[in-house]
């Protein structure tokens, strides 16, 4: 399992319209054979950072994940919907990979 982490730099002044993008991405992230583990907003701190955190069960699932959401319409209308907010300024993406618990020996 891979889980990706996104921080987004936002504008401020456009939280609601980051907010309604938001909305959009966890059922189609779900749909599409990932667990979306939700967006978390600024609250305390720096007013211009926000994160998401989803899964999929490897990489190859998330490159196929990223290859169909581009003709997806419902992906596809999301994309637009940010494109005529601008409430995104810039944003990173990382992976990460869940520690094994195994008992150390």
């Amino acid at each position: 399992m891979i889980t990706c982490h996104l921080r987004y730099v936002i504008d401020p002044h456009k939280l609601p319209e980051f907010e309604a993008y938001a909305r959009l991405w966890p059922p189609l992230v779900n749909r599409f054979g990932g667990t979306h583990h939700g967006y978390f907003l600024p609250h305390e701190g720096a007013n211009n950072i926000a994160i998401a955190l989803f899964s999929f069960p490897s990489l190859a699932a998330y490159e196929d994940y990223r290859t169909r959401s581009q003709s997806d319409p419902e992906c596809r209308a999301a994309y637009v919907l940010e494109e005529k907010n601008r409430s995104i300024v810039s944003y990173e993406r990382s992976f990460f990979r869940p520690l094994d618990n195994a008992p150390i020996s």
